[in-house]
């Protein structure tokens, strides 16, 4: 006889959009119960798989009492697994009925895949070090057998596996020998010798490779490196991503961890396998006795798997803390990413390029996909709601396959070494990665999932190429009101396949996101980023902002905002908050519309963005590393060349390749104007100075007046496409009158604002005065389709101050040298190159 409580009674609206009002059958689970109890509050079971057997066992047997639902409820406490919890069909609730695995009040129930690690001492001299520096456990095993993991946390806080390099710093590589399948890497520390089970981290373009080192051969000051099977050879024959080699951006990144010899910094740990021990070096401040040290064991905490013909369905999951999950495929076959986390199991480059679907393709992949703390597989109508997924190792969620109506809101993901999220097929191993996917039983597809309001930061933290939510082939899916920060590389992915033949994706919606601070490690990156057709998608109201500046970057210039990448066709892409229209179009198919992507959007959207109420309580756990530099906004700048034989389309591609955007150039006499948006206008000048030796070079950076109609005028509606007209005069030679002139147009806003009103009236879209020592840069942004002489006098119509401010402004202003006799500011013609 099965003997619970039916007694507790509940009125709710779930997201599922179910409305329950009815008295719902209890289960009881706690840390100190007893399977062998009845599963009260006062006699609760111990684990959750037994609280599942009971419930499996009411829904067998038709019981009358849970009509209106079964509640599974955790009383506080962590509960360690020795096995996955597995939700199979039996386990399914219904509409007016589901199965609800919850926190109860105001606790926070821990699930945890991992185990404590006790009995801590101060070791003898470790390195060097003075004895007692590093303390030392004996490293716990199960069954008697020594466990392996790659990740560890002391009080809560991720250690790092000991590694070369101090900090965030990297080496770089010397050169890679695909034919050897060997690396060459400078020698810094001279007794560098091989260590059973050493690894190298690489950063190559948009992904790491985790490579088992197995041998060192020394030679002066370098060292070569060769690698275990299967990673090397896949790690030498595939081409994207490859190892860097650049003179001008430098060499692939790169460190090597897992070994004796590189603990020798606070917050490291090794584990001996051979003397089984492990070490800790302690961060300032812990103590011996109050250390909690968690190793992960587990790989998958929660399994939730149906069939194609006999789903799980309408289980929820509400509070529940899922920790210390593990990984083990780097440390067992090494790991060699395709992109966003999903490895490789073959790759190489085709000798004769082409498939029946791209006739241009140069390589063939085949991938594998990262395991994850919760594993959902034909699975309809779920809740996963106030849940948090920390201290992973890998996946925190994944919706893999044949999954649908499933609700994922209100979630933290924090400190997660690979995706937050991941939803939808990739590719099947047995399946090459760049094919469109159309499987015949549309059942398989992923579909109607509504990823809502969830918080994920610091997710990518060990596979860097990994995303915040990453979704593949999808169908009717919608992510939207999540916040993202502090990621590796892009916020949110949608979609695979690079092809623009029309597959299973569609209608996919990515709205009111606000993802800041990512791109930390890698870029070709974007906070939103898209691959191939999807009719009917749209991505509109995202607010994105705050990209780390990446100092290994394999090209510090390929950051974006927002990136649709090979293949990307039938999106609409429009209402996006982004500090510039720094944007990437790679390779696109068709009817791909774009509009309204700037800073001037509606406020409400940069207001409504993120989470919504009731979850925004979780914007406290946000993490953003304030050491970490970003990238500099870009924004309005120019440089002057001075001189003769400049070549306007080389210096229209140097400034593409440094970022600028929709560079320009403007020409008098032997003055030349380039003038865009751009940042780190320095790094540019001085490429141009290597190409332009005998060039005088002035920076115009920042304006030292600037008028924007979205800021000053009633009207805020901007021209969707604008010209510019350039115009350059001097200050006279007189500091004082110098200084006057910036006075005044400190204080015109404020003193003169019929300038402002004049400006608006022209349909001015921006007017910006730079000054580099006495010459003046004049800029006039107006609309595309029309002329300065039919707007300029609309600044002076019914307007007599503006005249009275341009007859005041005369004083201070002369040409420049060149300049014919009572000229003062001169127009720069704009040039049209090949590159346009």
């Amino acid at each position: 006889m099965i003997k619970l409580t039916r007694a507790f009674c509940f009125s709710i609206v779930l997201l599922l959009g179910v409305v329950y009002n009815a008295c719902a059958t209890e289960i009881w689970v706690s840390i100190n119960g007893n399977d062998t109890h009845e599963g009260t509050k006062v006699a609760p079971l111990a684990t959750l798989n037994m609280a599942l057997r009971k419930a499996r066992e009411l829904r067998r047997l038709k019981d009358s009492g849970i009509a209106n639902g079964i509640r599974i409820i955790l009383l506080e406490g962590t509960y360690f697994l020795n096995t996955p919890i597995f939700i199979r069909p039996e386990d399914s609730g219904t509409a007016t009925s589901p199965t609800i695995i919850e926190a109860y009040k105001d606790s926070k129930p821990i699930i945890s895949g991992g185990m404590r690690v006790p009995n801590w001492k101060k070791a003898g001299s470790v390195n060097g070090l003075k004895s007692g520096t590093v303390w030392v456990a004996d490293a716990p095993k199960q069954a008697g057998t020594l466990l392996n993991y790659r990740q560890l946390w002391v009080n809560g806080v991720k250690a790092t596996r000991a590694k070369s390099t101090t900090g965030s710093k990297m080496n770089r590589i010397l050169s890679w020998d695909k034919a050897s399948e060997t690396c060459w890497i400078p020698l810094e520390n001279k007794s560098l010798a091989y260590e059973a089970g050493m690894e190298m981290c690489i950063q190559q373009w948009w992904a790491i490779a985790n490579l088992r080192i197995s041998d060192i051969e020394v030679k002066g000051d370098s060292a070569k490196l060769s690698f275990l099977q299967p990673e090397s050879k896949i790690q030498s024959e595939h081409p994207w991503p490859a190892p860097w080699i650049s003179k001008t951006t430098g060499n692939s990144p790169f460190y090597l961890n897992n070994a004796l010899a590189f603990l020798d910094e606070p917050g490291e740990w090794y584990l001996d396998k051979a003397n089984a021990k492990l070490y800790y070096y302690p961060r300032k401040g812990e103590q011996l006795n109050n250390l909690e040290v968690v190793v992960p064991v587990l790989e998958n905490l929660v399994t939730v798997k149906g069939t194609i013909d006999n789903l799980v369905e309408h289980v929820h999951f509400k509070g529940i803390s899922f920790q210390h999950s593990n990984w083990l495929r780097p440390s067992e076959q090494g790991h060699v990413p395709l992109q966003a986390g999903m490895y490789l199991l073959d790759a190489y480059k085709l000798k004769v390029p082409g498939t029946p679907d791209k006739a241009g393709l140069e390589n063939q992949g085949w991938i594998g996909r990262p395991r994850a703390a919760m594993e959902i597989n034909y699975a309809h109508n779920l809740l996963v709601e106030g849940c948090e997924f920390t201290h992973l190792s890998s996946t925190g969620l994944d919706l893999h396959r044949g999954t649908k109506h499933n609700v994922v809101s209100g979630n933290l993901f924090k400190d997660i070494g690979g995706s937050g999220i991941n939803v939808g097929v990739f590719s099947d191993e047995a399946f090459e990665t760049h094919l469109p996917y159309n499987p015949k039983d549309s059942r398989e597809i992923c579909e109607y999932e509504r990823i809502t309001d969830n918080l994920i930061t610091d997710v990518t933290n060990e596979d860097w190429g990994t995303v915040g939510i990453s979704a593949g082939f999808v169908k009717d899916i919608t992510i939207a009101h999540n916040e993202i920060s502090e990621v590796s590389y892009t916020g949110i992915g949608l979609g695979w396949g690079w092809t623009k033949t029309v597959n299973v994706m569609q209608n996919n919606t990515v709205k009111g996101n606000y993802i800041h601070h990512y791109g930390k490690h890698l870029y070709d990156v974007a906070a939103i980023y898209t691959l191939s057709a999807q009719p009917k998608s749209v991505i509109t109201e995202n607010v994105v902002e705050d990209i780390y500046y990446n100092p290994y970057a394999h090209d510090p210039y390929h950051w974006f905002y927002l990136y649709t990448d090979e293949g990307s066709s039938y999106f609409t892409v429009e209402n996006n908050w982004v500090p510039s229209e720094k944007f990437l179009q790679n390779a696109n198919g068709p009817d791909n519309v774009w509009q309204n992507n700037n800073a001037y959007v509606a406020d409400s959207i940069k207001a409504n963005a993120g989470i919504r109420k009731p979850y925004q309580h979780l914007k406290t756990e946000v993490v953003t590393d304030r050491e970490w530099p970003l990238q500099e906004v870009l924004h309005y700048a120019a440089l002057e060349l001075i001189g003769t034989d400049f070549s306007a389309s080389e210096i229209q591609s140097i400034a593409t390749k440094h970022g600028v955007i929709a560079p320009q150039l403007y020409q008098w006499n032997n003055h030349l104007v380039l003038y865009g948006k751009l940042n780190h206008i320095d790094l540019l000048q001085q490429r141009l100075e290597v190409e332009y030796p005998t060039a005088k070079i002035k920076a115009y950076d920042v304006p030292v007046y600037n008028f924007n109609k979205y800021e000053r005028c009633k009207d805020t509606n901007l021209a969707p496409q604008w010209k510019h007209v350039l115009l350059t005069a001097n200050l006279v030679d007189n500091a004082q009158l110098q200084n006057e002139y910036l006075e005044y147009h400190n204080i015109q806003f404020k003193d003169w604002p019929e300038v402002a009103q004049g400006f608006c009236n022209a349909n001015f879209q921006q007017l910006q005065v730079f000054k580099n020592n006495r010459q003046l840069l004049l800029v006039i942004s107006i609309p595309e389709t029309s002329t300065l002489e039919e707007l300029n006098p609309k600044t002076t119509e019914n307007n007599p101050k503006v005249e009275e401010w341009n007859a005041l402004m005369k004083k201070y202003q002369t040409g420049i040298e060149g300049a014919k006799p009572g000229e003062t500011w001169v127009f720069l013609k704009p040039l049209q190159t090949s590159n346009e």
